[in-house]
């Protein structure tokens, strides 16, 4: 059996929409039709057969909508609802064609007989492997209600945390775009206007003017070739950093920057906290809730000691004393998880860790930005002073001989 979308009037002219298991698009509309309900357009939904459905979903989701339908998988879950019907009202509520097809292969490989965490392996780039192994400890477990919830809290708390990593940033980033705009325009259009009126002259011009001179004549013939030069540079860059040892030279350098490297490290422990917390409070075994952790950690120095971590624990080590082996994962988190293990209490000392580091992030982020944004004011304010400190000496030198 195939999956329909429809569209039909009932008796009182309102339209409906939903989604209808049937064998063809003639058997839907007469279903309708016993239903007192005129059919207006019935469509086949895209079925997951063949490795289709994972070509057709590479996109996936925003992590805020996929945060919205897990919250809403959950309170349909929890007020009764099967995983059927949860699916059918969750498909008429979709608002984009991909999210309801999406959610009708899902719905299609439950009525098969699939557990949904397997059914949501047919959309890996949209139920990532964290995501499914929630799903299936839940299903696992029959809490799969209260484990959704708690999934939707993490994603929207990740989602929340890169945003304010990123609006943290925005404006000193919009100041160095103005800075270089400015600069650049003073440099191109500017000066050489002004500089031209002492170059016909017999003056001996200062040093710092003629450095501007040729800074500006640079600009002026080379600088599409060196804006060129600095895209292929970062080019490059990108894709050097794509080697595995590369990447893990680069990410070893900004963990020993002072700011940016610790920055840098409490990101990633609040993320890998947060995981294992609601991994390990879910019944998660905890070998693969560190399996799971190793995805959500971006830096490859502190994955190579979580996967080393993982390989102690494998043998028999505790937690707490393997993430202090390597020295990657501050002491205060360590301390954290050996109290959890000792009183049984990991997954709430797991949340206490990624709460703490969470605030320690904010806090650092702060502190960066209200550093950056003087300092960013302060570099503008030089270049210009030395440009106008530039145009003005010939002027002075100029009236100090004609007097």
């Amino acid at each position: 059996m195939a999956g329909f979308k429809y569209q039909a009037l009932d008796v009182d002219g309102r339209l409906k929409r939903g989604v209808i298991e049937s064998d063809s698009a003639r058997q839907v509309r007469a279903n309708l039709r016993e239903q007192g309900l005129i059919p207006v357009e019935v469509d086949a939904l895209a079925q997951p057969t063949s490795g289709v459905a994972v070509k057709s979903s590479r996109r996936g989701l925003s992590v805020a909508e996929l945060a919205l339908l897990t919250r809403q998988l959950a309170t349909l879950l929890g007020a009764g609802l099967t995983v059927e019907h949860t699916l059918n009202a969750l498909i008429e509520q979709a608002e984009s064609q991909q999210q309801r097809q999406i959610l009708a292969a899902v719905r299609g490989e439950v009525l098969a007989g699939q557990p949904l965490a397997r059914a949501m392996s047919q959309y890996p780039n949209v139920f990532p492997d964290l995501y499914r192994t929630l799903v299936d400890a839940g299903e696992q477990s029959g809490q799969l209600s209260p484990v959704l919830l708690k999934l939707a809290d993490y994603t929207e708390d990740r989602q929340a945390l890169r945003q304010k990593v990123g609006l943290a940033f925005v404006y000193p980033a919009i100041v160095t775009l103005v800075a270089i705009i400015v600069v650049t325009g003073l440099l191109t259009y500017v000066v050489p206007q002004v500089i031209q009126v002492f170059q016909n002259t017999s003056q001996s011009l200062p040093l710092l003017t003629r450095v501007l001179i040729g800074v500006s004549g640079f600009l002026r013939a080379y600088g599409i070739y060196l804006l060129g030069v600095i895209l292929l540079s970062a080019w490059l860059a990108w894709r050097a950093l794509k080697q595995p040892a590369l990447r893990e030279r680069f990410d070893r350098m900004v963990l020993r920057l002072p700011i940016v490297g610790r920055l840098t490290r409490g990101l990633n422990t609040a993320r890998l906290a947060s995981t294992l917390a609601i991994l390990v409070g879910s019944r998660v075994p905890l070998l693969a809730s560190l399996k799971a952790g190793v995805g959500v950690v971006s830096n490859l120095p502190m994955k190579r000691a979580l996967e080393e971590t993982q390989r102690m624990v494998r043998e028999g080590s505790a937690l707490s004393r393997a993430l202090a082996t390597r020295k990657m994962f501050p002491p205060m988190m360590v301390h954290l998880i050996a109290s959890g293990e000792a009183s049984g209490r990991l997954p709430d000392m797991l949340e206490r860790a990624a709460s703490s580091q969470t605030r320690e992030v904010e806090t650092r982020i702060a502190t960066l930005v209200s550093l950056l944004e003087p300092l960013l004011i302060l570099a503008m304010g030089v270049i210009v002073l030395v440009i106008v400190l530039a145009i003005l000496l010939p002027i002075m030198e100029l009236n100090t001989l004609v007097k």
